[in-house]
């Protein structure tokens, strides 16, 4: 079947091959209220012949909330090996980003970052308690400021959540930000702050991932970094990673995969992206016993 794709606000068409049937599948828009009673926006998708809707469905939650970047819901072709294996899969169009307007982003940034990562919360308790999914089958992925949004979450509420994949993680916020010989970041100080004021200091402090890690368990964690990567040094997450392997209390799984020749936007080329879907997708069921333990 050949259905319409997206891709940096391109669209185009691409044949889905394996008998796709866009008539299986099921999507919905819900709405969370967060913890200042501001509405939040959900978009779901499933498959309707495998989703039971008890709660007993893996679920895959993924967020960004930043520099007001509309995180829309399009078609991906990928996407498809996990709901046909009966994942549910959802975008909390948290604030921070652009979905809602400009004052959407205005409330998820600077010294009102942390409606990013509550709004977030929000989501995910919204989805437990109508029963897409459980607390022991749900999953979360964001990348770079999502990948900062997934550090957040994890030290706010790491009881929530079953496994999360942070992408070229930005989690050393206020070292990055303290140091203005980084290309970066004079210009990133419009949307997180300068650290040079104390006021913006200790808020940054008060949610940077790398320094809130602390004595406690933490689910199943995939964090990935591209050597190369110009925007967030492949250092930020290594030094996450050493701060949990040295901190957290529980013995579940945490892997860190760098990619020596990728950068930012991970590995180029068609079929090598392909494969790093493959590798996470295969990395969440593996912690959710979906496949056996030689596959």
């Amino acid at each position: 079947m050949v259905v319409l794709d997206q891709f940096d606000n391109l669209m185009y068409f691409i044949q889905v091959l394996g008998g796709f049937d866009a008539s299986n599948y099921v999507t919905e828009r819900k709405w969370v209220t967060a913890s200042d009673g501001t509405q939040i926006p959900m978009s779901i998708v499933y498959n309707k012949k495998l989703a039971k809707l008890d709660g007993s469905d893996p679920l895959l939650l993924y967020g960004y909330g930043s520099y007001e970047i509309s995180v829309d819901p399009y078609f991906k072709a990928s996407r498809l090996s996990l709901l046909d294996r009966g994942f549910i899969y959802v975008i909390a169009h948290i604030r921070g980003g652009g979905e809602m307007g400009r004052q959407w982003y205005e409330n998820g940034k600077l010294l009102k970052k942390k409606n990013t990562f509550t709004d977030f919360i929000a989501c995910a308790e919204y989805l437990i308690e109508n029963k897409y999914c459980s607390k022991e089958k749900l999953c979360i992925e964001g990348r770079s400021a999502g990948g900062l949004l997934m550090g957040a979450v994890l030290n706010m509420r790491p009881d929530l959540f079953k496994v999360a994949v942070a992408g070229v993680p930005f989690v050393d916020v206020l070292t990055t930000m303290l140091d203005p010989t980084i290309p970066l970041t004079t210009s990133e100080w419009e949307e997180w702050g300068d650290p040079r004021k104390e006021e913006f200091y200790n808020y940054m402090k008060s949610y940077s991932p790398v320094d809130n890690v602390t004595a406690q368990n933490y689910p199943n964690i995939l964090i990935t970094a591209g050597l190369n990567d110009p925007r967030v040094m492949y250092s930020e997450p290594a030094k996450w990673v050493a701060k949990l392997r040295e901190t957290k209390t529980d013995n579940n799984i945490l892997l860190f995969k760098c990619e020596i020749g990728a950068g930012h936007f991970s590995k180029s080329g068609r079929f090598e992206k392909l494969q790093e879907d493959a590798f996470i997708f295969a990395f969440m069921m593996k912690v959710l016993d979906m496949i056996p333990a030689s596959g």
